[in-house]
């Protein structure tokens, strides 16, 4: 019922002229979802502390709840057309008075992390993009047959809701922007083996893909106690997100998997001076896919000690900043990053090998992100010691990978296994760091077992490195000038 609910609303929003993507159709059905979901909330503890004999003072007025403007019931428990308002008027309700009133939770919350700054935060970022009443009414409708009752009916919504994230993520530019293959995020959990009591950390966060298989992955802990639960719910998960829409969903996508409240700032990451990180913001776990081939501005590029226009080389740096002494990360970057000879790529990765003990990289190949020609590794490090060994495996799972068949839990199975030990096989084996050109430190993916890795770089990243290396140049030249 519910995937066939999910399908009439992407059908209804197809027609309509103000939602014109994949995109669009998970935004508007995303803060549709997110009333209801909190309708059932209200009502669920509106009832429990009927139960225990005391009152329950409801975060949104009458108004403004689900059950009053969006699906008033009859008295067999079906939506009242007759009271249910449509057309010019519901439209209308909803830009003018219902979006205003979400929208200043975020002044009157008590707190950033409380469910009714996340109401302000959400109005506050997105728009009603349906303009036809009649259509809003109709996908109202499919949206109320929705039940958020039962951890099942949660799980099952949530598993809906990653496949429109994975729509979406395959319908945009850059699939990996959105959508991160679940089975790599499981393998990456697997490896950093984070623990209840532990705070994990995603200052790219996209979707949430990422603090979402973590829950799960915890919430599996044998033996929980209440004391764990609340740490869950509150004190375990963080992320920070830059775009609006990817704001958005991240706290949806955390809400159905099961965090009421998520712990998700809606700011640019790489805005934050490095300086001003102390130890208390420092966490446990790193897990990420930041984005790459982006270009940041000269201001925040300042905010670094390793210049570099390059967006996931300054997150690089900032995931090393935010982790604890023994803390652990994981993170998706470019394998031309193990390569590139410009001055910020060496002198990214002496960093990260002088400051953390890289102990494993998981080679990817093409076609493991839907959607994005770019080839990729993973880097797994710990933090507070420097490294002497790197492992590496070279994933191959003996077919091209696509859409029909994307990356799976088993292609992964023998990485998981094998790193345990870093042992050797015909896709695994150890250099020693001793062993780097220090003039280079290059990390290239170079399989002893099966020939060396041809890394075929993109145009684009070739143009990138001979620009950066002219500026270098440019500054160079202007030093001499000055000194002569």
């Amino acid at each position: 019922m519910f995937e066939q609910a999910f399908k009439n609303i992407d059908d209804i929003l197809h027609k309509e002229s103000g939602c014109t993507t994949e995109l669009d159709y998970t935004e508007q059905t995303s803060w549709l979802l997110f009333l209801k979901y909190l309708d059932a909330l209200e009502e669920g503890k509106a009832m429990e502390a009927e139960l225990e004999g005391r009152e329950y003072t409801y975060i949104l007025a009458e108004p403004f709840r689900w059950g009053y403007w969006a699906a008033p019931k009859d008295e067999q428990g079906q939506i009242d057309h007759n009271a249910a308002m449509t057309g010019d008027d519901l439209r209308q309700f909803v830009d003018i008075r219902l979006f205003p009133y979400l929208q200043g939770f975020k002044q009157k919350a008590a707190g950033p992390n409380t469910i009714e700054y996340k109401i302000g935060e959400i109005f506050g970022e997105i728009k009603n993009k349906i303009q036809s009443g009649y259509t809003l009414r109709d996908v109202i409708d499919h949206i109320d047959e929705l039940k958020f009752g039962s951890q099942v009916e949660k799980h099952e919504l949530s598993h809906l809701y990653e496949a429109k994230i994975k729509n979406m993520g395959n319908a945009g530019r850059n699939g990996g922007e959105y959508y991160t293959p679940r089975p790599l995020i499981r393998a990456m959990i697997a490896v950093t083996k984070p623990k209840i009591g532990e705070r994990i950390y995603d200052g790219a966060c996209g979707s949430a893909g990422f603090l979402c298989e973590a829950f799960d992955y915890l919430n599996q802990t044998p033996n929980r106690t209440t004391d764990d639960l609340k740490t869950l719910q509150e004190r375990t998960f963080y992320g920070k997100e830059k775009k609006s829409l990817a704001y958005v969903i991240a706290i949806m996508n955390m809400i159905l998997h099961g965090i009421e409240a998520p712990n998700i700032q809606h700011t640019n990451t790489l805005a934050e001076n490095l300086a001003d990180i102390q130890d208390k913001d420092r966490m446990d776990v790193i897990l990420a896919n930041p984005p790459f081939g982006g270009k940041e501005r000269k201001e925040v590029q300042q905010n670094f000690p390793i210049r570099t226009g390059e967006t996931a080389f300054l997150f690089m740096q900032h995931f090393i900043k935010m982790l604890k002494a023994g803390g652990r990360a994981a993170v998706v970057i470019k394998n031309t990053f193990l390569s590139n000879t410009d001055n910020a790529s060496v002198s990214l990765r002496k960093l990260l090998l002088e400051s953390c003990n890289l102990y494993a990289v998981l080679d990817c190949p093409g076609g493991t992100f839907q959607g994005a020609g770019v080839k990729t590794v993973v880097l797994f490090f710990e933090k507070g010691s420097p490294t002497r060994k790197v492992w590496y495996y070279q994933l191959d799972p003996g077919r091209n990978m696509g859409k029909t068949n994307p990356l799976n839990d088993d292609d992964l199975a023998e990485f998981i296994t094998l790193q345990a030990t870093s042992a050797d096989s015909a896709k695994s084996w150890s250099v020693d760091v001793a062993d780097l050109d220090i003039a280079t430190y290059d990390l290239s993916v170079k399989n002893p077992n099966g020939g060396e890795e041809v890394i075929h770089r993109s145009p684009q990243d070739i143009m990138d490195e001979i620009a950066a290396l002219d500026v270098e140049s440019a500054e160079v030249l202007a030093t001499i000038r000055g000194l002569l």
